[in-house]
C-alpha cells in the first residue's frame, strides 16, 4: 500500500484507446485521416486539422489567394514576403532542390500547370508548349532571401509547384501540434504521407507494423511491411494521380528535363524517414534517379536515418542497406526481391 501510495499517478495521456479518436476530411486533393490512441486527447483532432488548412490555404496553387500563388504572380516583377510559417518549406524546397541535382525541383510549376495531372483541365500539352515552358524550369532561378524572407522568380512565367513537399512538411506541423497538445501515440495519414507516433497501442515494446503500398493496385493494397516507431513514410507510385490518354497512361511526376512524365521501370518509391516533408521530397527525387542512383542516393543518407524501398513494374523489390533486415514481404504477392548488384547503369 505505501509503495502504490508513492507510485507516481498515472497521466490520462498515458491509457492508451482500444477505440481511438479519429477524423478524416477530404483536403490537399486527397483523403486525410487523423488517430489518436491517448485518453483525453480528442480536441487535438480539431487543432490538426486546422493546422492541416492553415498551411493548405498557404501551399496550394489551386487557391487564387494563397501565399505561393502570390509568389508566382510577381514572378520577374518583385521580390514577394512569405509568412514566417511559409518560410521553412520554402528552405526546405530550395535545399533539396539543390541536394538532389534538380531531380527534384521546386520550379517545376510551368510544366505541371500545363498538365494538371489530378485536377480538373488535365490534358496532354502541345510540344510546342512544353517547349516554351521549360526554360522555366530550374531552382537556379529563384531567390530567397532569409533576412527579409522574401522570394524571387527571375523570369517571367516561372512558378513554383510545391505539390511534392507540401504534405510533408504539412505533416510534420501535425505532429508538432499533436506534440504541444500532449499526444503521444497517434497515426497521421494525409492520403499516402504517413507518420506513427509513438508505439503501437498492442504495447510500450511494440513497433507499429506498416505495410507498404503495392504501387499497382488501389490504395491500402500492401506488397510487405516494416516496423517503425515515431517514423515518416511516404511513397510516391503510379498508382495516385494520372491521366489516360490515347491508349497511354501519365503519371503526375514530372520530369524536369524533358516536360513530361517520368516512364521508366519504377512503379514507386517509399522513404522512411524521421521527418515526413524529408521523405516526400525524396519519393519524388529518388523516382527521378531510378533504381540505381535512386539506392546510391538513399544510402548516402543512411547517417540521417533515411531509408529507401524501390517496386519496379517487373516485380522486383529493392532495399536501400537500412532495410534489409526490416522489410518482411507478403508472400501473398508475385513480388521479389531484387539484387542491387546486378542492376544495369540504365535502371
Amino acid at each position: 500500500m505505501v509503495l502504490t501510495a508513492c507510485a507516481p499517478k498515472k497521466q490520462a495521456s498515458d491509457k492508451i484507446l482500444k477505440q481511438p479518436y479519429t477524423k478524416s476530411e477530404f483536403i490537399l486533393g486527397t483523403i486525410c485521416t487523423l488517430t489518436i490512441y491517448n485518453r483525453g486527447k480528442k480536441a487535438a483532432l480539431a487543432k490538426g486539422f486546422a493546422r492541416i488548412h492553415r498551411s493548405d490555404n498557404e501551399a496550394s496553387t489551386t487557391k487564387a489567394k494563397s501565399e505561393l500563388n502570390r509568389v508566382n504572380r510577381y514572378a520577374g516583377i518583385r521580390p514577394v514576403k512569405v509568412s514566417a510559417d511559409m518560410w521553412p518549406m520554402m528552405e526546405k524546397a530550395l535545399y533539396y532542390s539543390q541536394d538532389s541535382d534538380a531531380a527534384f525541383d521546386m520550379a517545376i510549376g510551368a510544366i505541371t500547370n500545363l498538365w494538371k495531372i489530378g485536377l480538373p483541365g488535365a490534358r496532354v500539352p502541345a510540344q510546342s508548349e512544353i517547349d516554351q515552358a521549360l526554360p522555366l524550369v530550374n531552382y537556379q532561378d529563384v531567390v530567397l532571401n532569409a533576412q527579409n524572407r522574401t522570394v524571387f522568380l527571375k523570369k517571367k512565367g516561372m512558378r513554383l509547384d510545391f505539390g511534392g513537399i507540401a504534405k510533408g512538411y504539412i505533416a510534420d506541423q501535425v505532429r508538432t501540434v499533436f506534440r504541444q497538445n500532449g499526444v503521444k501515440n497517434a497515426i497521421i495519414n494525409l492520403g499516402g504521407n504517413i507518420i506513427v507516433m509513438g508505439h503501437s497501442p498492442l504495447g510500450k515494446t511494440r513497433p507499429w507494423t506498416v505495410g507498404i503500398q503495392d504501387p499497382v493496385k488501389s490504395r491500402g493494397k500492401t506488397l510487405g511491411s516494416i516496423p517503425a516507431v515515431d517514423q515518416s513514410i511516404v511513397t510516391a507510385g503510379i498508382y495516385e494521380q494520372y491521366l489516360k490518354k490515347n491508349g497511354h497512361t501519365y503519371i503526375y511526376l514530372m520530369n524536369h528535363k524533358t516536360g513530361y512524365p517520368y516512364d521508366n521501370n519504377l512503379a514507386g518509391v517509399t522513404i522512411v524517414s524521421p521527418n515526413s516533408v524529408d521523405g516526400d521530397a525524396l519519393s519524388n527525387a529518388a523516382f527521378n534517379k531510378g533504381v540505381k542512383a535512386g539506392l546510391a542516393y538513399i544510402n548516402a543518407k543512411h547517417d540521417q536515418k533515411i531509408q529507401a524501398i524501390f517496386v519496379t513494374k517487373d516485380k522486383k523489390i529493392y532495399l536501400s542497406n537500412g532495410l534489409k533486415h526490416k522489410f518482411k514481404l507478403n508472400q501473398k504477392t508475385n513480388y521479389q526481391l531484387g539484387d542491387p548488384s546486378k542492376l544495369t547503369a540504365t535502371e
